[in-house]
């Protein structure tokens, strides 16, 4: 276990050694277990404050991290570009530099593109850990619950369960690959037989994909990419389905991305695919799901559905990455 993690970013799960996570998850573990039995957490953090720049609204991530910061005894200061002088064309280091100086810690959710350029400027200027809230290609704080989510389904020993990362027919508008990039990334680490799906045109970033076959090749397990639905989720433990919109191929242009995405209908998570999957397999999603799109209302509201499971996880996830990054434990990095 490696405790010495004070003052560490989370930009992507890849900043994180396994045996990082592994701490990670075990303090998780523990501080779900004490708040389910009543006991409080809140000299953890006392009297810290963690700022929260919000460059789009949110509702798990920014509930998940200032309930969670309430928690451990501190307080959230939830702030939007326009309500501070970032949207005024205030530099990353200058805006980190003050804040640094005032409070503990600062997330960030920015998926326009570049935000993940942004966020790394100012994490080079930091004196606090940054943590990445969404950006345009990492979501890794979701990752992290929807790890933890699988590890209390599964147990500890992942290998040779099989994760499927499917695309949907959302076309209401180009969602970002920041989950299905975070997703291939983090669980072909655990042992995990993962499975890609997506029609043509919809690559992820070539960085994630070169991460999850390294991953798969190191762990001794299966990393492949096909381009049917049916094919993916046969024989299938997990079934993660969601969105992302052909920004490899087409940029941020809004009208050719949603013509691509209109253009293959029917990827949807339905009872019937469900039941290719294997008898005990659960459906993930980290929400808000289309449901009628990506996924039917009897897989969304059923009993293989584990939806609330990891958005409650957010928390407990997120309070655990506080407490090690800003707690007073562990000495500095």
């Amino acid at each position: 276990m490696k405790t010495l993690l004070k003052g560490k970013h989370l930009l992507s799960t890849a900043d994180w050694s396994n045996e990082e996570l592994e701490t990670l998850f075990l303090t998780t573990e523990r501080l779900k277990l004490e708040t389910t039995l009543g006991i409080q957490h809140d000299d953890i953090l006392r009297s810290k404050s963690l700022f929260m720049l919000f460059f789009e609204e949110s509702t798990r991530t920014r509930n998940a991290f200032e309930c969670g910061m309430t928690q451990l005894g501190g307080h959230g200061n939830f702030l939007t570009p326009k309500a501070t002088q970032v949207d005024h064309g205030e530099t990353p280091k200058d805006t980190v530099e003050v804040l640094g100086r005032m409070g503990h810690g600062i997330g960030i959710r920015n998926t326009l593109v570049g935000g993940n350029a942004w966020m790394q400027k100012v994490a080079e200027a930091s004196s606090i850990p940054v943590y990445n809230m969404q950006c345009d290609i990492w979501h890794p704080t979701q990752a992290l619950a929807d790890m933890f989510t699988i590890r209390e389904k599964f147990g500890r020993d992942l290998k040779g369960k099989k994760f499927v990362i499917s695309w949907t027919s959302a076309g209401n508008y180009m969602r970002p690959l920041s989950m299905a990039n975070s997703l291939v990334s983090i669980m072909t680490r655990f042992g995990m037989d993962v499975t890609l799906a997506h029609p043509e045109k919809f690559d992820l970033l070539p960085e994630a994909i070169e991460m999850a076959q390294n991953n798969a090749r190191k762990n001794g397990s299966k990393f492949e990419i096909v381009h049917n639905m049916d094919e993916a989720v046969t024989d299938a433990d997990i079934v993660y389905a969601k969105g992302w919109g052909p920004i490899m191929h087409v940029g941020d242009d809004e009208v050719a991305g949603l013509e691509l995405i209109n253009a293959n209908p029917g990827w949807i998570v339905d009872q019937r695919r469900m039941d290719l999957a294997k008898e005990h397999a659960i459906y993930m999603h980290c929400m808000p799901a289309d449901v009628g799109t990506e996924v039917t209302p009897e897989v969304m509201y059923g009993p293989q559905s584990v939806l609330y499971d990891e958005a409650e996880n957010r928390m407990h996830t997120i309070k655990a990455l506080m407490a090690l990054t800003m707690g007073n434990v562990g000495g500095q990095r």
